[in-house]
């Protein structure tokens, strides 16, 4: 395999045709967690990345990261490690683009959440409004997807804090927000979601949540601190 390396790829000394290094750099909120140097970026497509020395985690020792996989919304290492045990091991994770959650709350008391086909898991799927954060704010995230979901501008948003889902094996962080005062507009949808807006009590959704009948993780979390702050 033809390997290709760069003197300086972080201090934005890219070589010719190398967006892919570009698109590496820019996940600091997971990269950045490793204190290593130099990509190496090797014709298949794999990364491995290098430094000068070994880097702890906790009782596990990093040795080497490679990329094994990524696209718009994620991507897969795999880690050359020495395990709590001292033993030499593998350890597989998953950096998912960090995102927003958004639950528009109306003068009235109604919540509006999002309806689509969720193709992992097969089904429909009821949901508070989600997104990525792209290069911005996690406030300005929420509002420009608010917006383009639901076609929903709010005058008055809570920060709810974050959520962190299995954190096990991904790095995948949802901040979380409560937008009041709602002005109503057309979506900007793209051209994959295919999103029917549900309109419903915000009293409605809490039942849904406690009977398991809303099951995605940032609109449970989403909906009970709601439900806490509104009611303190």
């Amino acid at each position: 395999m033809k390997m290709i390396k760069s003197k300086n790829y972080a201090s934005g000394d890219y070589p010719a045709n190398t967006g892919l290094i570009k698109l590496f750099f820019k996940i600091k909120h997971c990269v950045g967690l490793f204190r290593y140097k130099t990509p190496v970026f090797l014709s298949s497509g794999l990364v491995i990345i290098k430094g000068t020395m070994e880097r702890k985690n906790g009782n596990w020792t990093i040795k080497e990261r490679r990329k094994i996989f990524e696209n718009d919304f994620f991507k897969l290492f795999e880690d050359e490690v020495i395990q709590p045990d001292g033993k030499d091991g593998k350890y597989a994770t998953i950096c998912f683009v960090r995102g927003v959650s958004i639950l528009p709350l109306d003068d009235d008391g109604f919540v509006y959440l999002t309806k689509q086909f969720r193709y992992a898991i097969e089904r429909d799927d009821l949901e508070v409004v989600s997104g990525a954060v792209e290069d911005e704010k996690p406030l300005e995230a929420a509002k420009r997807e608010a917006k383009e979901e639901v076609g929903i501008e709010a005058e008055e948003w809570t920060d709810l804090g974050k959520i962190e889902s299995d954190t096990s094996i991904t790095n995948s962080t949802a901040f979380l927000f409560l937008a009041r005062r709602l002005a109503f507009g057309k979506p900007a949808r793209e051209g994959t979601e295919q999103i029917e807006t549900v309109k419903m009590k915000f009293d409605e959704a809490l039942d849904k949540v406690l009977k398991g009948e809303i099951t995605h993780g940032q609109t449970v979390a989403l909906i009970l601190k709601a439900s806490h702050y509104l009611s303190n």
